[in-house]
């Protein structure tokens, strides 16, 4: 089986494709190839299979049919410019979040007789206030940002070229990803990760909210269970309904504090910093909070049960099971 990860020098793409790297094969399929793909160079791995890295921008035209001159079984789309980004560099939203996910389509719609399962990650901002209690797959997409706005246009794309048999596309949403290793980058939600991350460091980290701002939360492992598990689906019984929200957590962020406190003690909750930051409550205020991921879960889709869950995988995966005193 051959493997494509656009986006693979991302943190999702990476834990991808570690997993992959770790388990030598998809399903009952060995892995006899993959190709890692960016607009940087992704990390080396060792595996038991070859892995060649690409780097180029998938936005310009004839870059994504040269990706797939061998034909990849599966290809993972992860790739896009996040949403703080995308909102403050419109032209560049769109080139990236929705022409390159356009032109990847037409290029695979364009080799006869070519199928492969496509796995799409979309984001919960497809959705729009005002929210009921709990979000189900069948709430109406108004984004209130450009990224949802970008990732909703991609899903309906998903879905029509999947009725039409120009690929088997899945496309998941997924919760914020929390904890993220790694420094901090331009998503509005980055605080949601920081202010677990830098503490269990040892460092200070700033928090723009208020306590009772509650989000929908997923470790990066389930992350990349997500996407296995969304490559290996039936997709007999989606029918044209090809996207669907991830499970996940709903917490507020004095419950993040909190079980950051039952993890990690007082002395790490200490290094939170509180700086309201109106622009940031503002994106915020516009986010949905909980989800019914009923359909996903009914498919196998799994996640954390706990934040306490979140935080002690961030400590095994990324911290060598120890924490700053």
């Amino acid at each position: 089986m051959r493997i494509l990860v656009i986006g693979g020098a991302g943190m999702v793409g990476r834990k991808l494709i570690e997993r992959l790297a770790r388990e030598g094969r998809l399903g009952a399929s060995p892995i006899t190839a993959l190709t890692a793909h960016d607009v940087v160079a992704p990390a080396r791995t060792e595996a038991p299979f070859p892995i060649e890295a690409r780097v180029s921008d998938l936005s310009v035209p004839g870059e994504a049919a040269a990706l797939l001159a061998d034909r990849p079984d599966v290809i993972f789309h992860l790739a896009a410019i996040v949403s703080g980004e995308a909102e403050m560099d419109f032209e560049k939203g769109y080139r990236i979040n929705l022409d390159g996910t356009r032109f990847l389509f037409d290029a695979v719609r364009a080799i006869e007789g070519y199928c492969p399962r496509l796995v799409f990650t979309s984001s919960i901002a497809v959705f729009g206030a005002p929210f009921p209690e709990a979000i189900g797959d069948e709430f109406f997409h108004t984004p209130l940002t450009s990224y949802g706005t970008q990732k909703a246009i991609c899903e309906l794309l998903l879905a029509d070229y999947s009725r039409r048999g120009f690929f088997d596309g899945v496309g998941i949403r997924l919760p914020t990803i929390c904890v993220r290793p790694g420094k901090p980058n331009k998503a509005a939600s980055g605080f949601f990760s920081s202010i677990i991350r830098e503490p269990l460091a040892g460092q200070e980290a700033v928090l723009p909210v208020s306590d009772e701002v509650m989000h929908w939360h997923a470790s990066p492992r389930s992350a990349a269970g997500f996407l296995i598990h969304a490559a290996l689906l039936d997709t007999a019984p989606l029918g044209a309904r090809r996207n669907f929200t991830m499970p996940g957590l709903a917490v507020t962020v004095g419950e993040q504090i909190e079980a950051l406190r039952r993890v990690a003690g007082d002395k790490a909750v200490a290094r939170i910093r509180r700086a309201p930051d109106p622009v940031i409550e503002g994106i915020v205020a516009g986010w949905p909070r909980k989800f019914d991921a009923r359909r996903a879960t009914e498919l196998g889709f799994v996640s954390e049960t706990s934040f306490d869950e979140i935080i002690r995988i961030h400590i095994e995966d990324e911290l060598g099971g120890r924490i700053a005193d």
